[in-house]
């Protein structure tokens, strides 16, 4: 015996809504992600490097957190984006570091010196030719 197939009714055509304890979307994950991601494409400008870099990697353990508790999904996102976020922090570190030791060092002073009181552009470009020597030697 078979039985006749049933019109389709109202509740078999809308799909049932997600429960009210189910989880929802990372937001935090994907803005650690990206902000990752910019962090280490511009780590050598103090706003690139230091402030995305951060920020990614304070989403990224929130996010990850939120995961780990069941909260959110995409935990292994977040973590990527707060790994990528510490490593624009600290190559921008690095950079800025070793832009303040040859900032504050005697060659850039002489340097510094030199083109303060050069009236030319020729005599500017020998404390140019100066400075280099100085920085290779």
């Amino acid at each position: 015996m078979s039985y006749p197939e049933h019109p389709p009714t109202r509740t078999d055509s809308v799909p049932a809504a997600p429960a009210a304890g189910g989880r929802r979307g990372n937001g935090l994950a994907v803005a650690a992600l990206v902000l990752g991601v910019l962090a280490i494409l511009l780590f050598w400008t103090v706003v690139g490097g230091v402030v995305l870099g951060l920020l990614a990697l304070v989403l990224g353990i929130i996010g990850a957190r939120r995961a780990r508790g069941g909260r959110a999904p995409h935990g292994v996102m977040s973590i990527v984006g707060a790994v990528l976020g510490a490593l624009g922090l600290i190559a921008s570190a690095v950079i800025l570091a070793i832009g303040a030791s040859i900032l504050n060092s005697d060659e850039f002073k002489d340097f510094d010196d030199c083109v303060r009181h050069a009236d030319t552009k020729s005599e500017r470009d020998a404390c140019a030719e100066d400075f280099n020597r100085d920085m290779n030697n």
